[in-house]
């Protein structure tokens, strides 16, 4: 598939669920009265979920909290990734190196959720605590990526040019470092952002940052998929908006990473 249609396509793909999530409670409404739990009809036209909600307003308030704190999470990780990743390739200081890199290699050391949820039983964190906890766990291997990506470029003898004719470090770090890696880290972006969404819905369906009965896409997987062969939208419909969030965001950044035709320089 050509760049622009893979771009149309995730577009498309990702626009659904996006909107759903930022506008989705503006057009909800006051909940209407409650009905059976895990019923079809009756005006409820995705049914109703455990405790006989409507799937619907469920599904309208329910994006938002989890787009949010996944965007949120992933920001967090490479405004703390990006300095210290650079800083590390491009320095030559090897005990500042060594200063960054090997706490964020004991913190490597812990599995993901095995921490969120060991912080989780210390404080009950929200959804900004969940970011934060999200973003944390995401900057050691995010750091490892932007050390590896800048390092390449670091060593072109481009750099010892730059240095040379009196560059400052930002020039030499940000605008020929950091651009050389720009692909790399892009492509590492979509794939984190979708490993945050899972990571934030998992959390969310453990119970962690939101509340148990929270109108959450996550949190209905979980509540209602013991109606699953009863009333099953309450589950498919939050199911696939995360499903199509991740799909239609690596879509996006894969025509954003295509090679374009190279063109052809100006002749002597």
């Amino acid at each position: 598939m050509r760049a622009p249609r893979r771009f149309l396509l995730g577009l498309t793909i990702v626009a659904v669920p996006l909107l759903l999530a930022l506008l989705g409670p503006l057009a909800a409404g006051e909940p209407g009265p409650r009905g059976i739990s895990f019923t079809l009809g009756d005006g409820h036209w995705l049914g109703t979920d455990f405790v006989g909600r409507d799937v619907w307003q469920q599904v309208l308030h329910g994006g938002r909290t989890v787009v949010l704190t996944a965007l949120a999470a992933t920001a967090l990780a490479y405004l703390v990734a990006l300095p210290v990743g650079l800083v590390s390739a491009v320095t030559h200081a090897r005990r500042l190196e060594e200063l960054l890199m090997r706490p964020l290699d004991v913190l490597l050391a812990v599995p993901s959720l095995l921490l969120i949820l060991l912080v989780a039983t210390v404080f009950s964190p929200g959804a900004m605590g969940l970011a934060l906890l999200v973003a944390l766990v995401n900057v050691p291997d995010a750091a490892r990526i932007v050390r590896a990506a800048a390092a390449e470029a670091a060593a072109r003898p481009a750099v010892e040019a730059l240095r040379m004719q009196g560059e400052t470090w930002w020039r030499v770090a940000v605008g020929y470092v950091g651009r050389s890696a720009l692909r790399t880290l892009a492509a590492d972006a979509g794939i984190r952002l979708t490993g945050v969404l899972y990571l934030v819905s998992t959390a969310a369906f453990l119970g962690v940052g939101v509340a148990p009965d929270a109108a959450d896409w996550a949190v209905m997987v979980d509540r209602n998929r013991t109606g699953l062969f009863v009333q099953p939208w309450a589950v498919v419909v939050p199911a696939l908006l995360i499903v199509a969030l991740t799909t239609g965001t690596n879509l996006l950044f894969d025509a954003a990473l295509a090679k374009s035709p190279r063109r052809k320089g100006p002749r002597p």
